[in-house]
């Protein structure tokens, strides 16, 4: 049984930026998408980068995060924050928009480790608090999101794309350091061969309502967040606007302050209950998308991207909560079968976008990611009687 002793312990801020760390690399390409699809100008898989980043993502959690149930977790997420320098480099030197896909997948597949490190941080925490742990690891993860923006927008605004992802990489070589230096060794938490594991997936899914209706409304919300964040810099460069890529990442620090949101949700989780929190962070993110589409203003946008982070970050946590007191012995697993659901979501989304936005414009863009937005609200409010 953990304790308070535990949780104190356990290097949680450590833990928060080596998520973040982790997790802003998928991201790095959506400010940039702009200088990407110039540079290759006469390949249409350029378009396609921040999809082959978030599928990459989605089978390093199904085909990796699962290993944190069965191998020492300290070795492993240590190992692939080295593996994931290594594919950045690889993204950074790419001489074709075919190479930069293919590494882009690779990157993907590695920042996968992130998850190695939130169900982790969970099981060394007390049920009374986990929530609160949750949030607060959550927060450096979210963080990570949505300051890669930031971050690649300005550097590839000032010394092009590629810089951008040259800078990933001391970061990632950083955070295996501290990994490695500040986390506790632990012990697998289940006896299984790889292969059975894997199988478990599938029964998992089956045997546990609540995970499949929590990852149902992540894919549906994380699905609409990345139809935002996948054209936001395309869109801004229209006339009405007339801004580059600079100012694309400038917008992430706007969902900063909704990162305030993840601790916050965390602890009304422990003491009102995970579900009434994901309802409401929902609800928020189908409002934002009406600042969006009917209001052609800078600060509406800025509006609607506080509102959306907040809804999208208190939804996550919440889901992870419930998620992760179903199984104690399974939440890697459990957390691969969320969160793989949660970023094929994000995948639709973003491959949905690209083609809505360069066929018909704005205005159905913000229909199809208010769709989403919706979808992900109906089980909470079709279904209020459940945990």
């Amino acid at each position: 049984m953990s304790s308070d002793t535990d949780v104190r312990r356990v290097p949680t801020f450590e833990m928060a930026a080596a998520c973040g760390v982790a997790v802003a690399n998928i991201y790095y390409n959506q400010p940039l998408l702009g200088l990407i699809t110039a540079r290759f100008a006469h390949s249409a898989i350029a378009a396609a980068i921040p999809t082959a980043t978030q599928l990459g993502y989605a089978l390093g959690l199904l085909l990796l995060v699962p290993l944190g149930d069965l191998m020492e977790r300290r070795r492993l997420i240590v190992t692939q924050f080295l593996v994931l320098a290594l594919t950045l480099v690889a993204a950074a030197a790419a001489p074709s928009a075919p190479a930069l896909a293919l590494a882009s997948l690779l990157v993907g597949l590695a920042s996968a480790v992130a998850q190695q490190i939130v169900p982790f941080a969970a099981s060394l925490a007390p049920h009374t608090r986990r929530g609160a742990v949750i949030g607060t690891v959550m927060s450096g993860l979210l963080a990570g999101i949505l300051l890669s923006r930031t971050l690649s927008g300005f550097v590839g605004a000032a010394a092009g794309w590629r810089a951008a992802f040259w800078i990933g990489v001391p970061l990632a070589l950083a955070a295996a350091a501290v990994m490695r230096w500040r986390l506790p060794r632990s012990a697998p938490a289940a006896g299984l061969p790889y292969h059975y594991a894997l199988g478990s997936l599938l029964h998992l899914w089956r045997s546990q309502p609540v995970l499949r209706e929590a990852t149902y409304i992540q894919a549906a919300l994380f699905g609409s967040f990345s139809v935002f964040w996948t054209v936001l810099a395309l869109h801004l460069q229209e006339p009405v606007f007339g801004l580059g890529p600079a100012a694309a990442g400038l917008f992430g620090l706007v969902g900063v302050a909704g990162i305030l949101a993840a601790p916050i949700a965390g602890r009304v989780a422990d003491r009102r209950g995970a579900r009434a929190v994901a309802t409401m962070g929902c609800t928020l993110a189908l409002i934002s998308w009406m600042f969006f589409g009917l209001i052609t203003s800078l600060l509406a946008m800025i509006a609607g991207i506080f509102l959306f982070d907040a809804g999208v970050q208190a939804t996550l946590v919440a889901n992870q909560h419930r998620i992760y007191a179903l199984d104690p012995q399974a939440r890697n697993r459990l957390n691969t079968v969320f969160m793989t659901g949660m970023f094929v979501g994000g995948a639709i989304g973003s491959a949905g976008a690209a083609t809505i936005y360069l066929h018909f414009g704005w205005a159905v863009l913000c229909l199809f990611g208010a769709l989403l937005a919706l979808i992900s609200t109906l089980p909470l409010y079709l279904r209020r009687n459940q945990v």
